[in-house]
């Protein structure tokens, strides 16, 4: 019985340690990153900047809309030039969330 115990207890800690492949780093206790999302081929200058966002309360209530067409509505955009996404929670506990766009 001992000896499962500590199988499955090696199972659980190697299952937890593994994680997943995420296209972004990930941190378990703190978060604040700014990353790109996507580029357009539109070599012209930025005009315009639209930014939305949402929250996250202790990982349970997520509010707000933060897609690209609610940050070019906010902007006034009309033709992306590029897209960055940025992300700031704490212990799962508060987390912001806001996608800014930049274009015409």
């Amino acid at each position: 019985m001992k000896r499962l115990m500590w199988v499955l207890l090696g199972i659980a800690l190697l299952a937890f340690l593994s994680g997943c492949a995420t296209p972004y780093p990930v941190g378990a206790w703190f978060i604040d990153l700014k990353l790109p999302v996507a580029a357009t081929a539109d070599p012209g200058p930025c005009t315009k900047v639209g930014t939305a966002s949402s929250q996250s309360i202790l990982a349970l209530v997520a509010i707000g809309d933060s897609s690209i067409d609610k940050a070019m509505k906010n902007g006034g955009i009309t033709t992306i030039h590029h897209v960055d996404w940025e992300a700031k929670n704490i212990l799962g506990i508060i987390g912001n969330y806001k996608v800014t766009v930049y274009g015409k």
